[in-house]
């Protein structure tokens, strides 16, 4: 088992909900990423999603696409981010997913992305725009080095989407609460406990929510219905707002405190 793994399991045991929190490797840079890391952990978050910079995100809004071409004026590549993996490593079991897409993962090289990444010390891999019918050459990689595959539902998906991501998705499946792209506007569409639902019926795997979710009633909310919820766009406007000044990490572990308060107050 993963650390991701060994902390859902744990959480579950607790009655917690699980707090995951998206951050950009190399905004505002490398160093500071670290840093960063480092602070969600001391305030209790309970899994990172390190996004890779990539210069076409399909499904990432403004906030999350200005944070990449941050990252990437800092030349930061896939190297790069796993990097930023083994230097958090040094001093912490804090799981961490990379989220990415296909291509950068298939530039790299599919065989050489898992390997390497399992050596930082990677938990599990999104890729955003891999379809779990074409999955397989991943899924199968991904297993021998023992890294988790987190696939994607929405409030639009079919049973048999939903069917099919469950016979593969392993760490967690990732439902997302509305349909487009990331950002911090957020409501909970009628269709998304019957997703969540669905999902429950195929798979023991975990349910997480994100997309919109930015304050602690969000959290609130969504631990309804789901084993805990992803914060992306707001943490990353708050790094955006903030990564130029001596406040940032400070900033951060304040505002991810908060939402951890709120996911530790939503037993289930």
């Amino acid at each position: 088992m993963s650390r991701l793994d060994d902390r859902l399991s744990e959480l579950k045991q607790l009655g917690e909900k699980a707090l995951v929190c998206y951050v950009v490797a190399g905004d505002p840079n490398f160093e500071t990423t670290v840093e960063i890391i480092h602070a969600l952990d001391r305030a209790g978050v309970d899994a990172i999603e390190l996004g890779i910079p990539f210069s076409d995100p399909l499904a990432d809004g403004p906030t999350i696409q200005a944070g990449a071409q941050r990252a990437l004026a800092n030349g930061i590549t896939v190297a790069d981010s796993l990097e930023i993996v083994r230097k958090v490593r040094q001093t912490s079991q804090i799981p961490i997913v990379l989220m990415t897409y296909y291509n950068p993962a298939l530039r790299y090289g599919i065989e050489k992305f898992a390997a390497d990444a399992a050596e930082a010390g990677v938990d599990g891999v999104i890729q955003t725009d891999l379809t779990p019918g074409e999955a397989e050459q991943w899924v199968s990689t991904a297993r021998k080095n023992s890294i988790n595959t987190i696939f994607l539902v929405a409030p639009t998906s079919t049973k048999d989407r939903i069917l099919a991501v469950s016979k593969v998705a392993n760490g967690f499946v990732y439902a997302v609460s509305r349909t487009g792209v990331t950002g911090t506007r957020f409501s909970v569409p009628p269709e998304l406990p019957a997703v969540i639902s669905e999902v429950r019926l195929r798979t023991d795997v975990p349910v997480l929510v994100g997309f919109g979710i930015s304050l602690p009633e969000h959290v609130a909310e969504i631990a309804i219905y789901a084993d805990g919820v992803v914060v992306g766009s707001a943490l990353v406007d708050l790094i955006g707002k903030f990564g130029g000044t001596s406040e940032v990490v400070q900033r951060v572990e304040d505002f991810a405190s908060n939402l951890k308060a709120a996911a530790r107050r939503a037993s289930i």
